[in-house]
């Protein structure tokens, strides 16, 4: 018997099993979309109220939203935010992939963008955009994959395994399985293997490979045919998958529901991936769909040869489709209430390379959009092009995980030990937003602190067989059941007084019961809370 639960480190063969069997990896191989619940119908299971932190947010509830815009293959950040006035230094290693001066327009004295991204200029003017100087991390790794992790874990050390979104919606909705929101928590575009709201055994993101997926799933409310698929146990388990019981076919009829209450802007001037993620996104928040977190993708910026024309096309691209979409969301009252944020696994190195490229570097700027910035401006302070660090790359001098906790604290408005629990300590910045206040002596976030359950369970992997683990907060009647994939009701596991404290619970406690091979949920139902899980048995 095995768990997908990651309490192993990476390397182990209980990570290899992860990586062979969990269900997000088989969901990932049949290319389903959306997140998952058990399939409801039929069955004994029942739908639970929201948490008690769930409910205790939704009564705060704004309709803030924040946009993460993911450039992949590392964005060069000194041909993005150009440092003028140290334009000598930044021409003399760039010689010919510089971008000339009379190609510059001026953000200020001191900085410039390249004409080419020239559409960001009505972001600047209105007060709609900043920059953060010099973003990265300690030892920052020049690693495709290690960098996309690390951003999308909020780990530098590379260690955890779930995103640091999927850790917060974790803590929100401890029934996920079972019991889904209404609405999808997030949307991610492009599930290309960013981990950002991957958790220990779901994806809480309703996900789809392209644009044109998401647009057709908002037009028509329809994800998958579910007829002709075989009557066998494979062809069960397909079905289920592909039904996504209970999310993702509700999801795609509130997704729909939420596209037909708006129109696209014809102003879009590309037809550009981005474009089409932007322009599905801006009628899905202007329907008022109510997700909190969507991610977009616009590949590419890999730049180690042609620089000039690739990283010019993908800026082009990029400022048309957020001058665009911000003013459709200014046009109907939402620029305040969406807050995007541009993500990159590295910089480039400062020099620049023999192919009239840029290799991986290290820091590079973030930019920050929305219309409660108040005002434009920059955060921190340029890298020294006179003081660079191991390799010629630029020193980062801004943490990128502090830029995610200002952001749920002060954007999203998550309660500030939620916050530490997902992200751990962190200082926060002044980005010109916080959390709006509903009247003199209401604020609209939760509370800067909220009562977080300190129950635990988990799954633990022992020489001699696997079991439950449970750390009880507090003494109470406690229900466990075991399920199978079809949500069938397999076995009760406990039915009685637990004591506070730590207990191990073995699965051959169920009277009678012998767990075939296969994936399982286990579900806790404590003093009303629930609780759920997978697990795998092999």
């Amino acid at each position: 018997m095995c768990n997908i639960y990651k309490d192993q480190k990476k390397g182990s063969c209980n990570h290899h099993d992860h990586k062979e069997w969990s269900r997000r990896s088989f969901v990932k191989a049949l290319g389903i979309v959306g997140g998952g619940s058990m399939a409801l119908a039929n069955t004994s299971l029942t739908v639970s109220q929201p948490s008690l932190l769930e409910a205790a947010l939704n009564q705060s509830d704004n309709d803030r939203v924040l946009v993460l815009i993911r450039l992949k293959g590392g964005n060069d950040g000194l041909n993005t935010i150009i440092p003028y006035y140290d334009y000598d230094n930044y021409a003399r290693v760039r010689e010919t992939i510089r971008i000339k001066e009379d190609q510059l327009f001026k953000l200020n004295t001191d900085f410039a963008m390249p004409k080419y991204a020239n559409d960001m200029q009505y972001l600047w003017d209105q007060g709609q955009m900043k920059v953060i100087h010099g973003v990265g991390y300690e030892n920052s790794s020049r690693s495709h994959f290690t960098g996309s992790d690390i951003w999308a874990t909020a780990d530098i050390n590379d260690v955890q395994e779930t995103g640091w979104a999927a850790r917060y919606f974790e803590n929100i909705y401890p029934d996920y399985l079972v019991t889904p929101p209404d609405r999808p928590a997030a949307i991610q575009i492009g599930n290309n293997g960013n981990l950002i709201f991957d958790g220990t055994d779901t994806n809480f993101a309703f996900s789809v490979s392209n644009p044109d997926q998401l647009a057709q799933i908002a037009e028509n409310g329809v994800v998958y045919d579910l007829n002709g698929i075989p009557d066998n146990a494979h062809g069960r388990q397909v079905q289920y998958l592909k039904g996504i019981a209970n999310t993702t076919i509700k999801h795609s009829e509130v997704i729909n529901q939420a596209y037909e209450k708006t129109s696209s802007s014809s102003d879009y001037s590309s037809d550009s991936d981005i474009a089409k993620q932007l322009r599905v996104v801006s009628r899905l928040i202007r329907g008022n769909l109510k997700t909190k977190i969507y991610l977009v993708t616009i590949g590419s910026f890999d730049t180690h040869n042609n620089q000039s024309a690739r990283h010019s096309k993908l800026m082009e691209e990029l400022s048309n489709a957020l001058s665009v979409f911000y003013k459709e969301l200014n046009r109907d009252g939402w620029g305040d209430k969406v807050l995007s944020m541009t993500i990159s696994e590295f910089g480039r190195r400062v020099e620049q390379n023999g192919s009239g490229g840029t290799d991986h570097g290290t820091a590079a700027p973030v930019m920050i959009f929305g219309g409660e910035l108040k005002g434009d401006g920059f955060v921190g302070n340029h890298p020294d092009l006179n003081d660079l660090g191991q390799g010629g790359n630029l020193k980062y001098n801004q943490s990128f995980v502090n830029i995610y906790s200002t952001i749920m604290k002060k954007w999203l408005c998550v309660p500030d030990n939620l916050v530490d629990r997902v992200l751990g300590q962190h200082p926060s910045l002044d980005l010109g937003f916080d959390c709006p206040s509903q009247s003199s002596s209401s604020n609209n976030k939760a509370e800067d602190q909220i009562t977080l359950s300190a129950f635990e369970h988990k799954i633990i992997q022992s020489r001699d067989q696997p079991y439950l683990y449970i750390n009880n907060d507090k003494t109470g009647h406690i229900v466990i059941k075991i399920y199978n994939m079809m949500g069938q009701e397999v076995g009760v596991l406990k039915n009685e007084m637990m004591f506070e404290g730590e207990h191990k619970i073995y699965f051959d406690e169920i009277s009678g019961i012998t767990l075939d091979t296969g994936q399982y949920l286990y579900r806790i139902d404590k003093g009303g809370q629930k609780y759920s899980k997978l697990f795998m048995v092999q």
